[in-house]
């Protein structure tokens, strides 16, 4: 087999070493078209479980490396001149030069080409010659640009500026600090890679680098200056540069890692911020993963098939993360006045891969910090403290997220005895909040036949049913009513009959801001409401608000996302009106506001309002996330007392980025910017998300719909999990022989003592 590499970064040379070690037969050349000893950056980082498979594949090259490494445990966050120290982390880093010549060794030792100061014939004519081309040439990949029409790329500039540096000194922690100058917030990133020696890295958003001039600085001006803003934490040394130059991050995400016999390793296929880890890593592990491909697979094509199916799910999951912590650190400046340990635990939990349980096993006394500084008692999960909205106190944090159900028995919008028992039975389960779900305000106004409404006595007096079994069988449980209007998505099937699909027969006409229909050629043309249809359907809601408050709910939502009426006024992409309700955003809020008001007049004023909108709506030209902060500023200053901040479900090709807490981050920049109440929702799954967001500062309140679905107490178990019995979780009474979790089999069976050879 006839291997050729381009590129000679680490995972080009791992990649080629395992090859060969694998079958001394193969024949491997690597073209690298700088010198040996040229690299760029300085230190590199490595998990404990990529040096595990570097040891278990080529324990030769896992022994010269071990002799590199230097290894420290803690994180050091310096905000505002105060140091807090999380330990139990556990890092080991060394010097990319070294390295390299550790690779360089090995792939000389097994009889592999490295052809130095060589650009790389084209990928194209590679393959014709040889049996496997590994594309390993980088973030600026040569070869993918060449075949992009094969490799499908998505390239993705971020907002901060970033440069490498190193000082001449080794700090005995990963450290973040921030320095607050005349142009903005500038973030420190600092890890030592030797016994003498420190990789640091300087990044801010592009218009502070702008502000402060760095556009015009060279390589020695920018080193000065960043070592003049964090002078004291360099203790005076000086900072160096290595080809440093300013740049912005790039995401890499490709629909296709290998075309014919072709493949991408390492920041060729894809890229992932430095703040939660190496690219050097991510390229070592690939290497594991091709390798190990190509020795069980028979054939090249099943072995690269292989290799991507493996590893791709890995790099989704990394680069989600990276994203995240990305994301935290473009809007570091909303967090800078939280309290010192809070911002220390947001920090550290910005990926979401760190959170608050797998925290306080690594570290418990930072953990207790933290906790002890928001004033949680000792003992309360940060999900069971309470959490006031208007003149209502919830006893936790924890929201059973609106989900339709389908299920007025009677066609015509009236809860039975499904929504007593599916309401009751999640208000038993110990959530401080039980939302219903979109409850319509006129028959027109119904998503299915199967939608609950509130526009006739019938409805008020069947959820007043609902409403007192829930405050008189679960006392202290709140129960919440979301009111909405389809619009254009109205006048469809029952869910599990064909989602947003029209009904067979019996359709009534729909309408929306404009005439554009959500699936053209599938659902309907909606009718463009006129001025007085607006104004109707305005006193719709406020008569629906009014039977609400007789009916019992103690707090209302608004809905405004999803694509239904309110949120068809919000989105660019669905309002096109001319009038005074179209255009600028400032136009597009008008008819929502003048809901909110009308339902806020109509509602009782102790009561809380909460208004659910969708912060993005994962397609160009849509709302933004700038957008979500204005519209949430607007409907606050109107009066609503939270924002539910959901995403998406307004047009049919929206392309969301689907992951754990995916939506959380739109909540936390509306929460962190305006200081507004927020509710987040979007795949929060365990009562350990929960706690880290809140403990965070990320969210005030957590939305969870599948989780409640697959277990109605799913809040109480989480009490129970957490061994908390305090009065954010009180089981009901009928229930408390269940608070201990059941013995699944005996487990203290004697243990053996005695070897007998």
């Amino acid at each position: 087999m006839r291997v050729a590499v381009i590129g000679g970064g680490p995972g080009g040379l791992y990649a080629a070493a395992l090859l060969k070690r694998l079958d001394p037969a193969r024949e491997i050349t690597v073209w690298e078209r700088n010198a040996p000893d040229d690299t760029f950056g300085f230190g590199v980082v490595l998990s404990d479980e990529t040096l595990g498979g570097i040891e278990h594949a080529d324990p030769e090259v896992y022994r010269a490396l071990q002799r590199e490494f230097v290894r420290w445990d803690d994180i050091d966050i310096v905000h505002r001149g105060r140091t807090l120290t999380s330990g139990g982390h556990g890092f080991a880093a060394l010097s990319r030069r070294r390295l390299l010549a550790v690779l360089h060794r090995r792939c000389r030792d097994l009889g592999i080409e490295l052809r130095f100061r060589t650009e790389a014939p084209p990928a194209a004519e590679l393959a014709r010659t040889h049996d496997l081309v590994i594309a390993a040439d980088g973030v600026h990949s040569a070869t993918r640009t060449a075949h992009a029409d094969a490799f499908r790329p998505q390239l993705t500039t971020h907002r901060c500026r970033y440069i490498w540096l190193a000082a001449d000194i080794a700090f005995d922690a990963f450290r973040f600090e921030i320095a607050e100058t005349e142009y903005g917030i500038v973030q420190l990133h600092a890890y030592p890679y030797s016994r003498d020696s420190s990789t640091v890295i300087v990044e801010m958003r592009e218009e502070i680098w702008r502000a402060a001039g760095l556009e015009r600085a060279d390589e020695r001006e920018s080193a000065v200056w960043c070592a003049k803003v964090f002078a004291e934490a360099l203790g005076g040394r000086p900072l160096r540069g290595n080809k440093s130059s300013w740049t912005r991050f790039r995401t890499v995400v490709n629909d296709r890692w290998s075309y014919g016999n072709t493949v991408l390793l390492g920041d060729a296929a894809h890229t992932a911020h430095f703040s939660i880890g190496s690219g050097t890593k991510l390229a070592v592990e690939d290497a594991l993963a091709l390798a190990a491909c190509l020795q069980e697979q028979s054939g090249t094509a099943a072995a690269l098939a292989a290799y991507e199916a493996e590893r791709r799910p890995v790099i989704a999951s990394t680069q989600r993360a990276a994203r995240a912590s990305l994301a935290w650190f473009e809007e570091l400046a909303t967090y800078a006045d939280q309290p010192p340990r809070q911002f220390a635990f947001n920090l550290l939990t910005r990926s979401r891969r760190v959170t608050h349980d797998n925290l306080r096993l690594r570290d418990p006394a930072f953990v207790a910090g933290v906790e002890d500084e928001a004033g949680h008692p000792d003992g309360t999960p940060p999900m069971f403290t309470p959490f006031r909205l208007g003149e209502l106190t919830l006893r936790n944090r924890v929201v059973v997220s609106p989900m339709d159900m389908y299920s007025a028995a009677d066609g015509d919008g009236t809860p039975g005895d499904f929504h007593l028992v599916h309401l009751g039975a999640r208000a038993l389960g110990g959530a401080g909040l039980v939302m219903t779900e979109m409850v319509c305000v006129s028959r027109d106004g119904r998503i299915t036949p199967g939608c609950t409404g509130l526009y006739t006595p019938g409805h008020e007096r069947a959820w007043r049913r609902i409403t007192d079994f829930v405050h008189a069988s679960a006392p202290g449980t709140a129960i919440g009513v979301q009111l909405g209007h389809s619009g254009r998505k109205g006048s469809t099937r029952l869910m599990w009959e064909g989602i947003d699909q029209p009904l067979p027969d019996g359709n009534w006409p729909v309408v929306a801001p404009t005439e554009l229909p959500y699936r053209p050629g599938v659902n309907q043309v909606p009718h463009a409401l006129t001025g007085p249809e607006l104004a109707a359907i305005r006193e719709q809601f406020a008569r629906s608000a009014e039977s609400a408050a007789r009916a019992g709910f103690d707090l209302l939502e608004l809905h405004c996302a999803h694509g239904y009426l309110l949120s068809g006024f919000l989105s660019p992409l669905t309002n096109h009106r001319t009038d005074a309700y179209g255009g600028d955003l400032t136009a597009r809020l008008r008819f929502p506001l003048e809901v909110f008001d009308a339902v806020r007049a109509a509602w009782p004023a102790g009561r809380p309002m909460t208004v659910r909108i969708s912060a993005t709506d994962w397609a160009d030209g849509g709302t933004t996330a700038e957008d979500a902060v204005a519209i949430a500023a607007a409907f606050a200053e109107h009066g609503a007392d939270a924002i539910d901040v959901s995403t998406g479900q307004v047009v049919p090709d929206e392309r969301p980025d689907f992951g754990r807490s995916y939506q959380t981050p739109f909540a936390d920049r509306i929460r962190n910017t305006l200081g507004v109440p927020v509710i987040a929702v979007g795949a929060i799954s365990s009562w350990d998300d929960v706690n880290s967001l809140v403990l965070a500062g990320r969210a005030d309140l957590c939305a969870l719909g599948r989780p409640h679905l697959y277990d109605p107490h799913w809040t109480l178990h989480a009490a129970a999990e957490q061994g908390y019995s305090g009065h954010g979780a009180p089981w009901p009474l009928p229930y408390q022989a269940g608070s201990r979790t059941p013995p699944t089999g005996r487990t203290d069976a004697p243990k053996p003592r005695l070897t007998l050879r």
